[in-house]
């Protein structure tokens, strides 16, 4: 098994095959050893009923019992909940959870999700900021299913409520095209997946700007990151696509070892190869005339010398976007950074998560809940992440 490290993956990220990837026939597994009975000979081992009961009933290595924290040292805070959020009567349902779970299992993938709040939030008695939805669209191989998460803005007192209708926009323009996205993932339509999932991000966040407007709340301040992977319920097709703005970490546990996949923007703020910045029209012509929207039609002069600067407009977050076919055996993981920073910033937290979800088994969801909630020290905000396990 490699060591457990944060590489960059060296194959394309973006590559789509032609067609259905196709089934991965599975190693037969030994049969696990049999305690003994006080016979001179051990019972026979049972024939596994396929080759893929084998896989799933098979040994394998014991992972190590959760713990509470990795790294140099106990974190400042304690490890559980401490204070609540203050609560307006005429406000309940904006109410957040201190932690959600989900999970599901359709196709060759098993899900887990969850979202935590952070040490410091805990403490402090401030609500979680990050949000989880998940949610399946269509039914039998037609299916669709959405993970997304979003974080609000760290010291707005409305955070977790922009992150939550963030996911919401979302979802519901992921549910309402839900079916030509099937149609697109399934025959590799890499360009138009690119684009649609673009448009349907760049209009669920003006709608979250619209709010901030009809709150009067400013834009910067009323907004969230977004990360969202599109899961297809047919077992015969293996793409897996991730979309989203914002920081976070997407992540590949494969053969043991961890592959930083996060598409990244270029050293200069624009969209690099494995993403796509927000399209928008030039603001002025070469002499420095003001264009509008998109007529090309420079703006007449002003009467007032000099004219006064237009109110600068919020700077917009690249595209990121990365359509992969899993291996079996694969488990990707899609995060906020309350969980990426940590991973890239702490080897033993790599080397702990890949000892425990590297089994042939996915972790139920009480142990997926004890993992993604071992602590180090230095990282306290809230932690969501959803893993995907390839059988």
């Amino acid at each position: 098994m490699q060591p457990a490290s944060l590489a960059e993956s060296p194959s394309p990220g973006d590559s789509l095959p032609p067609a259905r990837s196709p089934e991965a026939t599975a190693d037969p597994a030994s049969p696990a050893p049999v305690a003994s009975t006080g016979s001179a000979e051990p019972p026979a081992p049972r024939e596994p009923a396929s080759r893929a009961d084998a896989v799933i009933a098979g040994p394998c290595a014991p992972a190590p019992a959760s713990v509470d924290y990795v790294g140099s040292g106990p974190p400042t805070y304690d490890p559980e909940p401490t204070a609540l959020p203050l609560a307006d009567p005429d406000g309940l349902g904006e109410l957040v959870a201190d932690t959600a779970l989900d999970g599901a299992r359709y196709g060759a993938c098993t899900l887990r999700a969850v979202s935590l709040r952070g040490d410091s939030a805990r403490y402090r008695g401030e609500p979680r900021r990050d949000s989880l939805l998940t949610a399946r669209f269509g039914t039998g191989e037609q299916a669709l299913v959405l993970v997304a998460m979003a974080t609000g803005v760290r010291g707005t007192p409305g955070a977790h409520l922009a992150a939550a209708e963030a996911c919401r926009w979302i979802a519901r323009a992921v549910g309402r095209s839900h079916q030509r996205l099937v149609a697109d993932i399934r025959t590799a339509r890499r360009g138009d997946l690119k684009s649609g999932l673009q448009r349907l991000t760049d209009r669920s966040l003006g709608k979250l700007r619209a709010s901030a407007a009809e709150q009067g709340v400013a834009a910067e301040e009323y907004a969230a990151s977004l990360r969202c992977l599109l899961l297809p319920a047919d077992p015969d097709c293996r793409t897996r696509v991730f979309f989203g703005v914002g920081d976070g970490g997407l992540f590949r546990l494969r053969d043991g070892a961890w592959q930083d996949i996060e598409p990244r923007p270029s050293a200069d703020g624009s969209a690099g190869p494995d993403a796509v910045g927000f399209a928008s029209p030039p603001e002025r012509t070469p002499e420095g005339d003001r264009l509008t929207m998109d007529l090309g039609i420079p703006a007449p002069p002003s009467p007032f010398e000099p004219a006064p600067e237009p109110p600068p407009e919020p700077p917009r977050e690249p595209f990121r976007f990365r359509a992969s076919v899993a291996r079996p055996g694969d488990a990707l993981v899609m995060c906020t950074a309350g969980l990426a920073d940590p991973l890239r910033g702490e080897p033993a937290l790599c080397a702990y998560l890949a000892r425990r979800w590297s089994g042939r088994t996915p972790p139920g969801l009480a142990a997926f809940l004890a993992d993604a909630q071992v602590r180090v020290k230095g990282y306290a905000d809230d932690r969501t992440a959803a893993a995907v396990w390839e059988a």
